[in-house]
């Protein structure tokens, strides 16, 4: 796909007309001149870049090395002093909502040519995102066309990029990169999770999506530099509800008629449930823990769906699924065969030492909802067997889960073995003391253990287990990096440690 040729004058007359442009000095600079590319990371800058001036942790010491890589003009919310240097500079109200602008005039809008779908809820979008993934490459393989894009918690693929994910949701010149890459590389559909962040601080900003799905809302990303309230997170996550063209929600889920009435800004609306009441329904749902057996029904089908994934909540992520692809049409065939097929890659994996029958699940559970599904997962399907537990909660941000997991931890497991999980800029050992504190606080009997290295928290849980017993590992699943400082630092996966020492032994 061409980049499209994009001037100075072009860029002074896109912020006016979005009303976000203070002022625009040239410097000296020809409001003619074409702009290769826009970059808000210095050491990417290339000649002719715009450059923006972004992030907690922007200093203008990258502004001027920007400049002497070749960026001619800088966006900002205040002017710096660049030294002598020449650059011409746009000063604006809002960087963020101007970055997004920016992201979709570069790509030449992009995300136009594609069908869309956003998720969001507090759990299951990754397993949402994963189950429209193999509904639709199962359709498009047949209609022999490329298979569908997607951005997810998990990984991300464009057709040019492959990649495991740092974001639910992309930065937003990241986020229309992947736009630009998936058309030129003839992708029709792309499916991605649509975080509350990405909503509220204009990630998303100006893109319309085909379908807008809300799967559930609990308490969560509640911190100083996420949400400062429930109120808050919940209102950005109804956002979604005013930028696609039709809504797609879960009826059996708390705070359903404010969710109704936010999704009546959508043009057209289709519900789900484990009720008749919703468009699209389950019946008849068996699980077990080699996977799960419902009916789906509507006014016009009843169809048996089997999914190789276990757990009585993995039924709401497939009517999820199943709704969505109803609405883009998609044959109920399908649905059924993309649905039989569909694994997602860290979520509910089982292995199992089977000389002293311990089952070892890897997840990537890390909220109060999806520890609550997972261990009443477990209870149901090893109702006899002591659960151990190995998690930790990530640095400076969705501080509540600290005492949430805890709590429950303290309350479902008999072990519970607290470690590192991106604590960026925090210290390992503090987060795992605070959410120690909370497992003891239940004083249900679990025993709990620091250990701060991940990969000897979960060597020393096995090594210690039970016999005919579970061990829970959440939080990373098949992620290769944990967040140390502002670095992510290449690491062993839950999956890989946990294989690892099967093999040993």
């Amino acid at each position: 796909m061409k980049k499209p040729e994009i001037t100075l004058r072009q860029v002074k007359e896109l912020l006016e007309e979005k009303g976000l442009l203070l002022s625009f000095e040239t410097n000296g600079i020809s409001e003619e001149l074409i702009l290769r590319d826009v970059h808000y990371h210095s050491g990417q800058v290339t000649v002719n870049s715009l450059f923006l001036c972004k992030g907690a942790h922007f200093s203008p010491r990258y502004l001027l090395s920007a400049v002497d890589h070749g960026a001619i003009a800088y966006v900002s919310e205040q002017a710096y002093d660049l030294e002598g240097k020449q650059a011409a500079v746009f000063l604006v109200q809002d960087v963020r909502k101007t970055m997004a602008y920016l992201g979709d005039l570069f790509s030449d809008h992009a995300w136009k040519k594609l069908h869309l779908i956003g998720i969001t809820g507090t759990k299951g979008k990754s397993t949402t995102a994963y189950f429209m993934r193999h509904i639709l490459d199962a359709y498009l393989k047949d209609m022999k066309q490329p298979a569908s894009g997607i951005l997810s918690g998990i990984d991300n693929y464009d057709g040019v990029i492959k990649e495991e994910s740092h974001l639910t949701t992309p930065e937003t010149l990241e986020l229309h990169q992947h736009f630009a890459n998936a058309v030129s590389r003839g992708i029709e559909y792309l499916t991605m999770e649509v975080s509350s962040q990405a909503l509220k601080y204009d990630r998303v900003l100006g893109v319309r999506f085909h379908i807008g799905c809300f799967l559930n809302i609990g308490e969560d990303h509640i911190s100083d530099i996420e949400h400062d309230s429930f109120e808050d997170y919940f209102q950005s996550k109804l956002l979604l509800f005013r930028q696609c063209d039709i809504a797609v929600v879960n009826m059996d889920i708390d705070y359903r008629e404010q969710i109704l009435e936010a999704a009546k800004e959508a043009p057209a609306l289709v519900t789900y449930g484990i009720d008749k009441a919703a468009d699209i329904y389950a019946k008849d749902i068996q699980t077990g823990s080699k996977g799960t057996d419902f009916t789906v029904c509507s006014d016009t089908f009843c169809k048996k769906i089997r999914l190789s994934m276990p757990g009585y909540f993995n039924v709401y992520n497939a009517l999820a699924a199943i709704a969505i692809s109803h609405a883009l049409h998609i044959p109920m065939d399908y649905i059924v065969k993309g649905l039989k097929k569909a694994k997602v890659s860290g979520r509910m994996e089982v292995f199992r030492d089977k000389k002293r029958n311990i089952q070892i699940v890897v997840d990537y559970a890390h909220n109060k909802m999806s520890f609550e599904s997972l261990f009443a997962a477990m209870k149901k399907d090893f109702p006899e067997s002591e659960v151990s537990i190995v998690f930790g909660c990530p640095g400076k941000k969705a501080q509540t889960r600290r005492k949430e997991l805890g709590s429950i931890a303290g309350r479902m497991a008999n072990k519970a073995y607290i470690t590192e999980e991106d604590a960026g800029e925090e210290p390992v050992l503090k987060i795992c003391e605070e959410i120690a504190s909370h497992i003891s606080e239940e004083k249900e009997g679990c025993e709990c253990f620091i250990i701060e290295d991940r990969e000897e928290a979960i060597r020393t849980a096995i090594r210690d287990a039970a016999d005919n017993s579970v061990i829970l590992i959440t939080g990373k699943g098949r992620e290769t990096r944990q967040k140390r400082g502002l670095q992510y630092i290449p690491v062993k996966s839950d999956v890989d440690i946990v294989k690892e020492i099967l093999l040993e032994k």
